[in-house]
């Protein structure tokens, strides 16, 4: 008997199992749970783009703007249009003036806003109102591809996105803590270009400073060599324009430059040590094209060696508060570079070093 109602149970199974495949219904069934996840998941991101909102608005109410949503509706949507591609003619002059426009279009609605302030706390404002920009987008991305796939009945759609969501999380995450490095001005991980350059500039005999589109340049005699530093003018949230300022210097002195050397952070691999370097050659410049091409038409102009040094962190290290490892691989790097400018160069020689990145909570 026994024997008996355990074979009906098992023919009872796979009748069901069988009804559920022909019909489609475990695929259906499967779907709904797919898009209950996701859309818990969209209402955490909704959350968070909310909480980083106020946040940024209670910091335009302490500068004195009282309709703190005026500027975060303009800014949080604003978008730039890749220039034509199909024609390649003058493409990074285009994207160049392009990205351009965008930083000089934000910093003026910005500027409108609080003229009151000062340029460090402005540098902040833009940098903190771009975050809450990328968190809403990932945010109307995701919802977009959700209501596709549910309108069109499309479970294929569904099902990527449902395995593309843990990624997803862990980017919103990123930047929601980013928030907090980028409203107090703290130094983050992308800062180790800077920071390195600042070592160096610690340790020569400095001649002269100046300031060229938003960009340091720092002349200084370093182990008998005649060094041009170049970084974002800090300590403000601020990247400059170190290629186009590196081009115009190499112009300046007529292409008399025997080294040029450019740092700067890496995404790492997984299995890699947070902090570790590794040195190259090119121009080390995670920009869209425009100032990483003119580092590459100065040196390849005038023939000049153009070496590259990278920290590795992951995005997540990157954007947010820097952390002990990569202060300590800063000063490694510093010390890397002093070892490339020794062995590449003789005394009396010219080098030029690029600390590039975000140089907020980074002084010069």
């Amino acid at each position: 008997m026994d024997g008996d109602t355990s074979s009906m149970i098992v023919q009872l199974v796979w009748l069901v199992f069988f009804f559920l495949i022909i019909t489609g219904l475990n695929q259906k069934i499967q779907t709904k749970i797919w898009i209950m996840d996701i859309r818990a998941k969209l209402n955490v991101i909704m959350s968070l783009v909310e909480e980083d909102r106020r946040r940024v608005a209670n910091m335009l109410r302490n500068l004195g703007v009282a309709a703190p949503d005026i500027l975060i509706n303009r800014i949080v949507d604003f978008f730039t249009i890749e220039p034509v591609e199909i024609e390649p003619t003058d493409i990074i002059k285009r994207l160049d003036h392009l990205v351009r426009t965008t930083d000089e279009s934000v910093k003026k609605m910005v500027e409108a806003t609080i003229p009151h302030v000062g340029k460090y706390e402005k540098t902040l404002i833009e940098s903190s109102l771009s975050i809450v920009g990328a968190l809403n987008t990932i945010y109307k991305i995701v919802r977009h591809y959700l209501l596709t796939g549910e309108r069109e009945n499309n479970w294929i759609l569904i099902m990527q996105l449902q395995f593309q969501m843990p990624m997803i999380m862990k980017l919103v995450n990123t930047y929601h803590e980013a928030l907090d490095a980028f409203s107090t001005g703290k130094p983050i991980g992308d800062a180790a270009g800077p920071l390195t350059v600042h070592r160096l500039i610690e340790n020569g005999q400095v001649v002269s400073r100046r300031v060229i589109d938003e960009t340091s340049i720092i002349e200084l005699y370093y182990k008998d060599r005649r060094v041009f530093v170049i970084k974002a003018e800090g300590p403000g949230s601020n990247v400059g324009h170190p290629g186009a300022v590196l081009n115009k210097l190499v112009e300046d002195l007529k292409g008399n430059v025997d080294l040029i050397i450019t740092i700067d952070a890496a995404l790492k691999l997984e299995g890699e040590e947070t902090g570790s370097l590794a040195e190259g050659v090119g121009a080390a410049i995670g920009d869209p094209g425009p100032e990483k091409i003119a580092i590459e038409r100065a040196a390849s102009k005038y023939n000049i060696p153009l070496r590259a040094l990278v920290v590795k962190m992951d995005l997540r290290e990157a954007i947010t508060v820097m952390r002990k490892e990569i202060f300590e691989a800063c000063y490694k790097a510093y010390k890397y570079v002093d070892k490339i400018i020794e062995e590449e160069t003789k005394p009396k020689a010219t080098v030029i070093v690029a600390g590039i990145g975000n140089t907020m909570g980074v002084p010069g």
